[in-house]
């Protein structure tokens, strides 16, 4: 967590303030608390937050920074999907900005105990709720198709018949080295291969398990009802399959695409834009990747809220 000996340095800090430009007064959320980041620097620039994170020890350890900032910061556990609901039942019904860095954090996958990576053998769990089915209860219990059909959707591992077929024949599997070497020999692996086999696998099943893409979409919808005209939605994702929704979520918001013919008069006109001045792909810059390779992979896009109804809730 933060702390003055070591803070957290969230990916694209300084473009993701620049979209959102906070100060004194606003109130933002912060969709995807983490280790904190974000919401730091956001409070330090004197805006108000609400930070939402489903995993019960991020919420735990964020205690410490919501006391330094007595009654600035209000902690959520909850997924961010329901933000809408969860703030309109304290009486919050429009933010002016929501900021979301999609995927698993640094804290979570450091934490050999949580099962989230294979660079240290743990448990194989990777629950973000710490709730709910297992990876493992689901590769030790789901029929090979399904399997192979989550590490081809999610991983994009194009051998996902092969490492299912693998996972079945391995079973039961308990640890993150369990499942790590039977992709490895499934694949074949060499120690100084520049990306581990495994990676797309770990992928695919992390993503199942906590239904990320499914969440980010509601996700994307819920910050559409919440932000104010004028609000600044900000989100960072981290690999094609999470860039990929936010764009095109905000292309059809922003009304991007729409053909209209003068030939078609009674043509039925689309919904109005929810969203306008959508940035391009924002990637971070070397001297970042240098300081945090994880930030190699990272993309911001943002856009501003327009005064439209939004297309996915009644108004909150």
């Amino acid at each position: 967590m933060i702390g003055p000996d070591a803070p957290h340095i969230p990916v694209l800090r300084d473009e993701v303030l620049a979209a959102i430009a906070p100060r004194e007064g606003m109130l933002i959320v912060d969709a995807t608390f983490g280790a904190g980041g974000y919401s730091a620097a956001l409070l330090e620039a004197g805006a108000r937050v609400h930070a939402f994170d489903r995993d019960p020890d991020a919420i735990a350890a964020g205690q410490a920074l919501a006391a330094r900032h007595a009654g600035r910061l209000t902690l959520h556990q909850a997924r961010f999907s329901a933000m809408h609901q969860e703030l309109a039942a304290i009486g919050v019904r429009r933010v002016d900005a929501v900021v979301m860095d999609i995927g698993v954090s640094s804290m979570q996958l450091d934490q050999p105990g949580r099962g989230f990576a294979f660079m240290h053998d743990g448990p194989l769990d990777m629950r973000m709720s710490q709730e709910g089915p297992s990876a493992a209860d689901f590769l030790n219990t789901a029929e090979e198709e399904a399997i192979a059909e989550v590490l081809y959707r999610y991983g994009e591992e194009r051998q996902a018949r092969r490492v299912a077929r693998a996972i079945v024949a391995a079973r039961p599997l308990a640890t993150t080295g369990d499942l790590a070497r039977v992709v490895r020999r499934a694949l074949g692996h060499r120690p100084h291969d520049r990306k581990d086999p495994a990676t797309r696998t770990f992928q695919a099943v992390r993503i199942h398990v906590n239904d990320e893409l499914g969440e980010l979409e509601a996700g994307l919808a819920a910050a559409e009802a919440l932000l104010a005209p004028g609000g600044v939605l900000a989100v960072v994702s981290f690999h094609s399959l999470e860039d990929r929704i936010v764009k095109q979520f905000l292309r059809a918001a922003s009304g991007a695409g729409q053909v209209r013919s003068r030939h078609l008069p009674g043509e039925i006109p689309g919904p109005p834009p929810t969203f306008t001045q959508v940035s391009r792909a924002i990637r971070a810059s070397e001297a970042e990747i240098a300081r945090n390779p994880r930030a190699r992979s990272s993309t911001l896009r943002h856009a501003i809220r327009t005064g439209a109804p939004a297309r996915s809730f009644a108004a909150c």
